[in-house]
């Protein structure tokens, strides 16, 4: 009690020095702005005729708070909260009605974009998503799908694709080589109408093959382990064919990269060679190396946070390699995921640490980048939604239809063949990386990017009721029999 005491006098002794403190130097403001003004007169005195400054008016607590609120950082964390908030309510609601939440998130983008809140409430937009502040949201959602990119090379079994070599060729290359004709196809018709100025037609052809060709592969793994179809046949098949087909297409793309960026034969065939050093090295001799230095199960749970940090590091050093010599970042945080042990202890670590945040709190402001830039309005006439179906009928026929006669030519049922074309016609956030790269090039433009997003939303949504209808035909199939019998 008396220690209590005596620390509360020793405190108001203090407060009251700093008071007295302040009360001084308050004087010596004064006298130091009268001193000003006596230098400033030219005899020394002050003059009765010069006029005394204006005392500032205080300003109104409500604009201090909305000038600290229009700051960078406020900006910026104000934007994270919309965005986490719309893009997990969406992302349940869609998880509700039998979609991915990720159909949802990506919804969210749209919504919180110029297609629905710009036309509604265009004020809204404009505070919330300045262009001045798009720059560092876009850089930080890039940090999120590069780590993403990065869970995603680690999820890729090797010994799964071994295991369903021949159908995982089959089916993958099926499933790349037709959607790859059929949109170099159609870029034949929409090519002078819709393509950027200045873009070469190979450019923006190679690229439309392209991204007709990709598949969602984490989404697609999500739908299967939903459905309980991840130990089934049509299921292992699914993956192993959607993780065969992205490492193709993003190979692929990481060569049309290379073409568009550079304008000249000879430094392409550089990047794509230096590319492909980088891809051998990783695979021949880093991957050994690190499987070397991480043996048991006891090191992973010891070590993990330098493995964490190991991880990150040699997440971001590819990255930072591949976009230096005119890849995009992400084929190199896609490498770095592939070469890393495949421990379950490490994986389930790096599972834990990276995939949440990455996915739950960087992965959203990704899709309301890519929202952003979806101008549904921009589709104004009948010929422009026209060209859009057009588009979304040549996706579905070259994912679908390839991949559903490739697998019965593989010697699988039809019921199964179709249910690994509905897998494989699964576009989702791998299409959207896909986009915006395309994007940022300057090969699509603001419609075919608005087009081709829909695209990508509508064969994702497909899926799920796609497989419940033909789960739904199988089982009457299957009862039609049984009710014979019993009549």
């Amino acid at each position: 009690m008396k220690s209590s005491f005596s620390l509360y006098i020793i405190l108001l002794i203090l407060g009251l020095g700093a008071y007295l403190v302040l009360s001084f130097g308050s004087r010596l403001e004064s006298d130091s702005a009268a001193s000003a003004r006596r230098d400033q007169s030219p005899t020394g005195v002050i003059s009765s005729l010069q006029p005394e400054a204006p005392e500032k008016s205080q300003p109104r607590i409500s604009s201090v708070l909305l000038d600290n609120l229009r700051g960078p950082l406020s900006l910026l964390l104000l934007q994270v909260i919309v965005v986490l908030i719309t893009a997990r309510l969406l992302g349940g609601l869609f998880l509700k009605i039998g979609q991915p939440s990720v159909v949802g998130e990506m919804i969210a983008g749209i919504i919180l974009g110029p297609s629905l809140l710009g036309a509604a409430f265009p004020k809204a937009l404009t505070f919330l998503f300045p262009m001045s502040s798009l720059e560092a949201l876009r850089l930080l959602s890039q940090i999120g799908v590069i780590l993403f990119m990065f869970i995603v090379g680690m999820e890729m079994n090797t010994r799964r694709l071994q295991e369903k070599a021949r159908a995982a060729l089959v089916i993958s290359n099926a499933g790349i080589v037709v959607p790859f004709f059929l949109g170099i196809t159609a870029s034949l018709f929409i090519y002078r109408r819709f393509a950027p100025p200045g873009i070469p037609f190979i450019s923006f052809a190679l690229f439309m093959g392209v991204a007709m060709s990709v598949t969602a592969f984490p989404v697609l793994a999500r739908v299967i382990e939903e459905r309980g179809m991840y130990n089934t046949y049509v299921g292992s098949t699914a993956i192993a064919c959607a993780a065969a087909d992205d490492v193709t297409a993003w190979c692929i793309l990481a060569t049309v990269i290379a073409i568009v960026k550079l304008n000249g034969m000879g430094l392409s065939v550089l990047t794509v060679f230096l590319a492909m050093t980088f891809t051998v090295f990783m695979l021949r001799v880093l991957k050994p190396v690190l499987k070397r230095l991480i043996v048991t199960d006891a090191e992973v749970q010891k070590n993990d946070n330098s493995i964490v940090a190991g991880a990150l590091s040699l997440a971001f050093i590819s990255a930072c390699f591949t976009e230096v010599i005119g890849v995009h970042a992400l084929f190199g945080a896609f490498l770095a995921g592939a070469i890393m042990p495949t421990d379950g202890a490490l994986r389930t670590l790096l599972r834990e640490k990276l995939a949440t945040f990455s996915t739950v709190a960087l992965l959203p402001l990704f899709f309301v980048i890519t929202g952003l830039r979806t101008q549904a309005m921009l589709l104004n006439d009948w010929q422009s939604w026209l060209v859009c179906v057009g588009i979304i009928g040549v996706a579905i026929a070259g994912k679908l239809g390839g991949c559903t006669l490739a697998a019965r030519w593989a010697g699988m049922s039809w019921p199964d063949s179709i249910s690994i074309g509905v897998l494989m016609n699964t576009r989702g956030l791998m299409e959207l990386v896909a986009l915006n790269i395309g994007y940022d090039l300057g090969i699509l433009s603001e419609r075919i990017f608005a087009m081709m997003v829909l695209m990508a939303i509508v064969t994702t949504c497909m899926t799920g009721p796609l497989l419940s209808l033909i789960e739904f035909v199988l089982r009457i199939n299957r009862e039609q029999p049984r009710l014979a019998a019993s009549a």
